[in-house]
């Protein structure tokens, strides 16, 4: 199976960085700050607005607008998928980015989040475009600010050293950092995605007009699934690293299917 990995030195490369969370989000300037201590050619292309949630949608419908922030620096009226799309083939297109580095996301993305977030989905995006790609997360607990200083100071040694390792075509690479300070964090833990029990809460209000509104949101249990996953390494302590392979057929199944429907 071809191998995602790149063909020259690490400070070398063009990284395309991006996110969900906004052109103005803290966690953006520390993906910036990982990106700049690996190369010099940092590309920012992220959305003018949060975008959390919106998974691996398009914009289809209206048009996009590209907005020069400062050098090297871009904003799109977009999704994460379209600032991807538009950084690679308009802005870039002559000189594509290397790879693609999508977050620090504000809060945690493992389990049943990863289909829903707009970090992962411009990982994806990256890769279907044959980029190695890899979206960062920073785990969060409301009672205090995000401790950035866990992605920040292991971040680009967790980048340095997928990326001189590599992996297949198709798949991009899923870090959560965990809610600690830097010298708190335990080590690395290459983990499964895990699953927990949800349920969606829908919350019914009035606007000032008297008109009726839904605010939706999701509840989740506070259960750690064990063997190996995501979130039992987050909650340990350690960084989480997951491969997401973007075929999600089930093998087994169209197997068993095959036979019964024959």
């Amino acid at each position: 199976m071809p191998m995602l990995k790149l063909d020259k030195p690490l400070n070398k490369c063009r990284i395309l960085v991006t996110n969900d969370d906004g052109i103005n989000a803290p966690g953006l300037k520390v993906l910036e700050k990982i990106a700049k201590s690996l190369s010099k050619d940092v590309w920012v292309v992220a959305p003018e607005q949060n975008q959390s949630g919106s998974a691996h949608s398009l914009t289809l419908r209206n048009p996009l607008r590209l907005r020069e922030v400062s050098k090297q620096r871009y904003a799109v009226d977009g999704t994460p998928t379209d600032c991807v799309l538009l950084a690679v083939n308009h802005l870039l297109k002559d000189s594509p980015p290397d790879f693609v580095l999508s977050g620090v996301n504000r809060g945690a993305n493992m389990a049943e989040d990863v289909t829903y977030s707009g970090t992962i989905a411009a990982a994806m995006e990256g890769t279907l475009l044959g980029l190695p790609s890899i979206a960062l997360s920073q785990a969060i607990a409301w009672k205090h600010a995000p401790r950035w200083s866990s992605a920040e100071e292991h971040g680009p040694d967790v980048v340095r050293k997928l990326l001189a390792a590599g992996w297949p075509e198709g798949v991009l690479m899923n870090v959560n950092f965990p809610d600690a300070g830097a010298k708190s964090v335990q080590g690395l833990k290459l983990t499964r995605q895990g699953q927990r029990k949800i349920s969606s809460a829908v919350q019914e209000g009035k606007d000032p007009y008297g008109q009726p509104y839904f605010w939706v949101g999701l509840i989740r249990t506070k259960e750690t699934p064990k063997g190996g996953t995501d979130l039992e390494a987050v909650a340990d302590g350690f960084i989480s690293i997951t491969p997401i392979r973007l075929d999600l057929t089930d093998k087994a199944t169209l197997t068993a299917l095959k036979t019964a429907l024959a």
